[in-house]
C-alpha cells in the first residue's frame, strides 16, 4: 500500500542544504517513494495529514550498548548525586526499598562527587554492609564495591591486576573497593553475566528497544557484542518471526589476551558471525577494541600526563593491535577503536594505516570511538585514511565536565569535542549516545550538540561554544551519517526516494522554535521500514 504524508515539515538530511526541506513523502511498503511538495504529490491508496508537524530521519545511534543500557533503566541512577552523602542516601533508600534484594546494582556516579575522587568500599559499608553493592561510574570503566561485593567476586590482597586495568590498594596493600578499567569487566561484568539469567537479558532488551523506539531512534550499533548479547538479540528475533523492531548492526568485542593467536581466534568469530545471511535487523559488522579508558579516571592515555603528574599506558600495544586489526581489515570487517587520549587514537591511527600497507588498496571504512582529546592534525589525518570519527556529544555535557577538566588542567581542556574540526577536515562525523554511558534520548543530544550547554541539568550554560553546531549539521551527523558510518548510508537515514521508510514524528519544532525546544519536544510516532513501532496515544 502506498501511504501519502502530507502537511508536514519535513527535514529530510540530505547532503545538499538546498534540498534538506518538504512538505510530504509517500510509503510504499518499506521504503520512502517520494519527497517533495503537497502540491506534487502522486496519488496514494492512503493520506495521512501531520497537522503541520517536524518529521525527521529516525535517529541512528552509532554507539551503544543494548542489553546494558536496558539493565540500567532498572538500576540506582547516581548521576544527578552531587555528594557521598546524596549518594549514601540513595542506596540507603533503595535498600529500604527493596528488602528482599540480594544484591544492589547503581550507576552513573561521578568522581568529583567523592571525596579526593577515590570512592571506597567503606564509604557504601556506612549505608548498606548486609548483601553485595555494584556501582558502574558514568563512564561504565571503573566500579565501585562494598566489601560484600568484593568478597562475593573473590577479589583479595592476592588478587593479582590484569592485563589494562588496576585493583586500587590502599597501603597495606589491601583492595580499596575501586576497580579500574579491565579490572572491573574482569572481575565484576563476569560475574554479572555469570549470575544474570536469559530472562533477564530477554526482559533488558525489550526494555532498550522500547525506549529508543520512543526516543525516535530507528536503529542503533551494538558496540560490545558478546555471545550472552547474540543470544539475546537472536531469542528476539526469532520471536519476532526474524524482524526486529529496530535496525541493529553490531561490533563483536576482542579482548586484549596478551598473545596473537588467541587475539586473532576473536576476530575469527566475528569473521563467521559476519558471513551468515545477512538481515537488516541484525548483523555484525565489525569488531570493537578497547584501547584505553576515561579521562575522568585518568586511565585515558595521553601524549602528557595528567595534572597530578600520571599517565596511562595503553591497553594494547602496537605490536598486539597490528594482528588483529589487520585481519579483521582483510576479511571486510570494520574496525571500531575506543580512543579516547590523544596517544591511544595515535595508536589507533597507526595500526589502521599499517594494516592498509599489509592488506593493499580496498574500499574500508574503520572508525575511531569518542576522541575526546585528540591532538591537533588528527581530523586530517582520518579524513587521509578515511577514518569515522564517532563521537558523542553527550560527554560533552558541561554538568559532567568540571573533573574531566580538573584531570588535564591546562590548554587541553579549551580542544574538548572540536566537532567542527573534523567537518572542515572532510573527516565522516557520526553522533551517537553510548548508552547507558550517557542518557539514550536522542533529542537531549542533539541539544548539547547544538549548544554545549547541558541537557542533564539546563542551569549550566554553554562551555566552549565554539564547537557548537547548527541543528541541521547536528542531526545530519544522528541520522544520515551515523547510518553512513557502517556502510548504510545508500539506504538509510535519509528522507529520500528509494531510503527506508525510517522516519519519527515530533510534536514541536526545534528549527522554528529554538534549540532549548529541544529538551521540552516528544516523540509523536516513529516509524521504522514503514510501520509504526511506537505512537504516543498508545503509550
Amino acid at each position: 500500500m502506498t501511504v501519502l504524508y502530507r502537511n508536514a515539515r519535513v527535514f529530510t538530511a540530505a547532503p545538499d542544504s538546498n534540498d534538506s526541506w518538504a512538505s510530504a513523502f509517500t510509503v510504499d511498503g518499506e521504503t520512502i517513494d517520494w519527497v517533495g511538495g503537497e502540491a506534487d504529490a502522486p496519488p496514494a491508496e492512503r493520506t495521512v495529514d501531520l497537522e503541520g508537524r517536524l518529521v525527521l530521519p529516525g535517529f541512528v545511534d552509532a554507539h551503544t550498548h543494548l542489553l546494558m543500557m536496558g539493565a540500567s533503566l532498572g538500576q540506582i541512577p547516581l548521576t544527578f548525586a552531587k555528594s557521598l552523602d546524596e549518594i549514601q542516601d540513595a542506596l540507603r533508600a533503595a535498600r529500604a526499598a527493596a528488602p528482599e534484594a540480594t544484591a544492589l546494582v547503581g550507576r552513573g556516579w561521578l568522581f568529583d562527587a567523592i571525596p579526593g575522587g577515590r570512592p571506597t568500599a567503606a564509604m557504601i559499608d556506612a549505608v548498606v554492609s548486609d548483601i553485595p553493592v555494584f556501582l558502574d561510574a558514568n563512564d561504565y570503566h571503573s566500579c565501585w564495591l562494598n566489601s560484600a561485593a568484593l568478597a562475593a567476586i573473590g577479589v583479595t590482597r592476592e588478587t593479582p591486576d590484569p592485563h589494562g586495568g588496576e585493583i586500587v590498594r590502599d597501603a597495606e596493600g589491601e583492595p580499596t573497593g575501586l576497580l579500574l578499567e579491565t579490572a572491573a569487566t574482569k572481575h565484576v561484568w563476569t560475574h554479572r553475566e555469570e549470575t544474570t539469567t536469559d530472562a533477564d537479558r530477554d526482559r533488558d532488551l525489550a526494555r532498550a528497544i522500547d525506549a529508543y523506539l520512543a526516543a525516535g531512534v530507528t536503529g542503533a550499533v551494538d558496540m560490545m557484542l558478546d555471545e550472552w548479547g547474540l543470544a539475546a538479540m537472536q531469542r528476539a528475533l526469532d520471536a519476532r518471526g526474524g524482524e526486529l523492531p529496530l535496525r541493529v548492526a553490531a561490533h563483536w568485542f576482542v579482548g586484549n589476551e596478551s598473545d596473537d593467536a588467541a587475539n586473532v581466534a576473536q576476530v575469527q568469530r566475528a569473521i563467521e558471525l559476519a558471513a551468515q545471511p545477512s538481515t537488516p535487523w541484525l548483523r555484525v559488522v565489525g569488531i570493537k577494541l578497547v584501547l584505553d579508558g576515561v579521562i575522568d579516571a585518568c586511565t585515558a592515555a595521553m601524549r602528557h600526563p595528567y595534572s597530578d603528574g600520571s599517565n596511562a599506558e595503553p591497553i594494547w600495544s602496537l605490536e598486539r593491535l597490528v594482528p588483529v586489526v589487520a585481519a579483521a581489515d582483510a576479511a571486510g570487517l570494520q574496525v571500531a577503536l575506543h580512543a579516547i587520549g590523544d596517544r591511544a587514537i595515535d595508536l589507533a591511527l597507526d595500526a589502521i594505516e599499517q594494516a592498509t600497507v599489509i592488506n593493499g588498496d580496498r574500499a574500508r571504512r574503520h572508525r575511531i570511538e569518542h576522541l575526546e582529546y585528540a591532538a591537533p592534525g588528527t581530523a586530517e589525518r582520518m579524513a587521509r585514511l578515511e577514518v569515522t570519527a564517532s563521537m558523542q556529544p553527550v560527554h560533552s555535557d558541561p554538568a559532567i565536565f568540571a573533573n574531566w577538566a580538573e584531570m588535564l588542567g591546562d590548554e587541553r581542556v579549551e580542544r574538548a569535542f572540536p566537532w567542527p574540526e573534523y567537518e572542515d577536515a572532510g573527516t565522516l562525523l557520526a553522533f551517537s549516545t553510548d548508552a547507558p554511558t550517557a542518557p539514550y534520548e536522542a533529542l537531549a543530544n542533539m541539544y548539547v550538540a547544538a549548544t554545549r550547554a547541558s541537557a542533564l541539568d539546563p542551569s549550566v550554560g554553554a562551555l566552549q561554544p565554539q564547537y557548537a553546531l547548527p541543528l541541521e549539521r547536528a542531526i545530519g551527523h544522528a541520522t544520515r551519517d551515523a547510518a553512513a558510518s557502517m556502510g548504510d548510508g545508500a539506504w538509510r537515514g535519509r528522507i529520500a526516494p528509494g531510503f527506508a521508510a525510517d522516519v519519527v514524528v515530533l510534536d514541536a519544532d526545534p528549527f522554528r522554535d529554538g534549540d532549548a525546544a529541544l529538551l521540552s519536544t516528544r516523540v509523536v510516532e516513529t516509524i521504522v521500514a514503514g510501520r509504526t513501532r511506537y505512537r504516543a496515544d498508545s503509550h
